[in-house]
Parts: C-alpha cells; sequence; structure tokens
C-alpha cells in the first residue's frame, strides 16, 4: 500500500472510531444510523454530522454534481406526502412520490384522466379501487396498473423511512395499452 493510501485509511478509522463514540454519547444519532438502508445512506448521514467515511483507501474522491439516486431523498414529514417529476413527454410523465405514514383524506378519492402504472421501491402500502371495491396491499418490488378514471384511495403507507413509489402517467384511449405479467 503506497503511503498516501495508508494516510487515507488511518484518517477512515480515525473518522469511523469518532462516529462510533458519537454514537454512544447521542441515542438519536444511532436510531438515525440505524434507520438507514445502504452504505450510500450512512455515508451521506455521517458527512451531515461532520464525519468523512466514504472513501475506501486507494478511491479517488468523486462527489457526484447532481443525485441520481432514487431512494436517497429524505422522507416527507410525518403524514404528508411529496412528488418529483423525474421525465417527461408530450403525452406521459415519470415521478418519484415520497409518503410518510399519509393516506387520503376522508372521502377523498383519486379519479384522473390518465393511465397509472406504479411499483413501491421502498415500504409498503395499501390502496382501496372501486368499481369493483378492491383492497390492494403493495410491497416492494409489487406493480398496480391503473385505467384512467378507476377511482381509487391510498387507506395507508409506512411511516418514516416512508415508502416510495414511481409512478408512470400517460394520456391513451382505454384498452391501448397491455401489461406484461413478471414471473
Amino acid at each position: 500500500m503506497a503511503e498516501e493510501d495508508l494516510q487515507r485509511f488511518l484518517l477512515k478509522v480515525q473518522q469511523l472510531n469518532a462516529l462510533v463514540s458519537s454514537l454512544d454519547a447521542d441515542p438519536e444519532r444511532r436510531r438515525q444510523l440505524a434507520s438507514c438502508s445502504d452504505h450510500n445512506a450512512v455515508v451521506q448521514l455521517a458527512r451531515s454530522w461532520g464525519y468523512s467515511i466514504g472513501r475506501r483507501w486507494g478511491e479517488p474522491s468523486v462527489e457526484s454534481p447532481r443525485r441520481s439516486n432514487l431512494l436517497a431523498e429524505a422522507p416527507s414529514a410525518s403524514g404528508q406526502e411529496s412528488e418529483e417529476e423525474l421525465c417527461s413527454g408530450r403525452d406521459w410523465r415519470l415521478m418519484r412520490i415520497s409518503s410518510n405514514g399519509s393516506r387520503s383524506p376522508d372521502g377523498f378519492w383519486y379519479q384522473q384522466t390518465e393511465n397509472e402504472w406504479l411499483t413501491l421501491l421502498k415500504g409498503s402500502a395499501r390502496l382501496r379501487l372501486e368499481d369493483p371495491e378492491e383492497w390492494i396491499e403493495l410491497s416492494v418490488g409489487d406493480q398496480l396498473m391503473l385505467p384512467a378514471g378507476r377511482r381509487h384511495r391510498v387507506e395507508r403507507t409506512d411511516a418514516d423511512p416512508g415508502t416510495v413509489w414511481l409512478a408512470l402517467y400517460w394520456n391513451e384511449s382505454p384498452g391501448e395499452y397491455r401489461v406484461h405479467s413478471i414471473v
């Protein structure tokens, strides 16, 4: 190992030791760290606390100018939902939806003029559909196709760290789309 790599390695060990010590002194930090779902989330959280633990020895420092991880965003506020348009075209749009213990308001039903295909990237949700009435439980990787006009509502999403949806909306006459099953 080159001396420069050795110095980086030793610095990372020092940073990790200091981070561990801070967890013993602050139970809230320990809870936040435990809620991280992957290495990148841990590195980002540690960075927000002033620790540099992301680089492995021998790796150059690389900072991405823009974030592109669909799961890296902080969850919405408790009981809330937020939407972000990822890309769109003339008759379609792809949205990232973050829900944190949220549900549709009492008596409210979505009834969109667009078709909607959705999948869960994180967490779980329970939907209620009308005509005919159906209750749908969704978990990570599940997908659902909602034709335009199908009334539906969100009955439950996971609380912090929340539920993350990927939703594709498009305008098209009913019957002009096909959904392929994944076996």
